[in-house]
């Protein structure tokens, strides 16, 4: 059995980002992903507007992917591609994996252990689309790989279902490609992607953005030929007496992500019903000591900055774990949370500053911010138009968290 330091596992931009910054704390580092080449899901976005913030440069996908692969070639870390990991176990103080690769099964043991394994879509089964199940139904990511990596143009005229940003920045690749769009239909009341995509991708376009809508059933047995679309109440559920049939060759879902988590969940590792991710503490580490979390395999992201970043910071903090006596204070969340990571405060406090990341339920043009501790405020921020496709952050002071009994974190009205 082979050891090293830290093992991450996923190669996508939160993994990249994981193991460089391991490996600079002067620990050994594994990397293993999947797939046979490095960068994610990154490979097949070849849009623009990735790196804004890390880079302060407009870069395509396959771009930012390879700022990070180079460092990491230029650090000769460690990788296995085309590996597939078969099982990992706990044994005494070290993580024990066996994967499996074109030279056969390997084993592998670790001090510290990080999880990047990204996120999956949802499917139409996962939605409750009735019908057949005919060819032209397509994830929006699906539907990229086809058009971006493949070179093929999966339809002619198509409705998208879910105005998520990968739905929304494939409405305008379709139509920049001579394809259709029929339509972005939504089943909620308000737009699930990020603002600039709803601007840049459909009004630019005049790409029709129908809300409170969703597809009821998909029509056709070899090849999609039409789909019902009903509108839906304020519980999003049909209602009665309000479909239509729209004629089309293909139905592309862009219906959410879900973190990738079972590897996590066959650590036994608790994942938190809001994130779909595991709860962690404010170094990223799990409820299973020395296994950590980043990226989209903890909460889905909006930007991949905001992946990279937690990743540095999580590799860094694998890199520096030691086993040792501590305690953990739950973080108790108030007001207009959709969820609130972390979720709960580690001690002994290291000197560095606490990442917190969050969404709301609803759409408030102010907000206040609050972190109680012992039931008084020790801080506060006014956040000025926040609503739930858009994911905010916050970094505070660890030493707001010292020697606290009780931590609480409040979102109300700024009036």
């Amino acid at each position: 059995m082979k050891h090293v330091h830290t093992i991450v596992i996923g190669g996508g931009p939160a993994g990249l980002a994981a193991a460089i910054s391991a490996h600079k704390e002067g620990v050994s580092v594994l990397l293993i992903e999947r797939e046979s080449k490095l960068g994610g899901i990154l490979k097949q976005c070849i849009h623009d507007g990735f790196g804004l913030e890390r880079f302060k440069e407009r870069l395509t996908g396959p771009e930012y992917a390879k700022r990070f692969i180079d460092d990491l070639n230029a650090q000769s870390i460690d990788v296995l591609l085309s590996t597939t990991v078969l099982h990992i176990g706990k044994e005494a103080e070290n993580y024990c994996l066996d994967v499996i690769n074109a030279n056969g099964v390997d084993h592998y043991s670790c001090k510290s252990l990080v999880l990047s394994t990204g996120c999956r879509e949802r499917t139409s089964r996962q939605v409750f689309i009735h019908g057949q199940r005919p060819s032209g139904v397509y994830t929006a990511g699906s539907a990229q790989y086809f058009m971006n990596i493949l070179g093929a143009l999966p339809t002619k005229k198509c409705v998208i279902l879910g105005s998520g940003d990968i739905g929304l920045i494939m409405a305008r690749r379709l139509s920049l490609e001579g394809a259709e769009v029929l339509g972005v239909y939504e089943a909620k009341p308000t737009p699930s992607g990020l603002t600039r995509n709803l601007l840049q991708c459909l009004e630019d376009y005049n790409i029709p953005l129908h809300l409170s809508h969703t597809v009821t059933k998909v029509y056709g047995d070899s090849r999609l030929e039409a789909v019902e679309i009903s509108k839906v109440d304020e519980n999003m559920q049909p209602i009665p007496g309000t479909s239509y049939r729209i004629e089309c060759d293909a139905l592309i879902l862009s219906v959410g992500l879900i973190p990738e988590n079972e590897l996590a969940q066959s650590l036994s590792i608790p994942l938190d019903p809001k994130t779909k991710g595991p709860f962690v503490d404010q170094y990223f580490m799990t409820e299973k000591e020395g296994c950590f979390v980043c990226g989209n395999a903890l909460h889905v992201n909006d930007l991949v900055d905001n992946v990279s970043y937690c990743a540095t910071k999580a590799g860094v903090y694998a890199a520096q774990y030691e086993d040792q006596r501590h305690y953990d204070q739950p973080i108790h969340v108030e007001g207009n949370f959709g969820y609130f990571i972390p979720q709960r405060i580690r001690y002994p406090l290291k000197e560095d500053k606490v990442s917190c990341y969050f969404r709301v339920n609803r759409e408030m043009k102010q907000a206040k911010f609050s972190l109680l501790v012992d039931d008084q405020t020790v801080y506060t921020k006014i956040l000025r138009h926040v609503k739930p496709p858009e994911m905010e952050f916050l970094e505070l002071e660890q030493d707001l968290f010292k020697g606290a009994k009780k931590i609480s974190v409040k979102m109300e009205e700024h009036l």
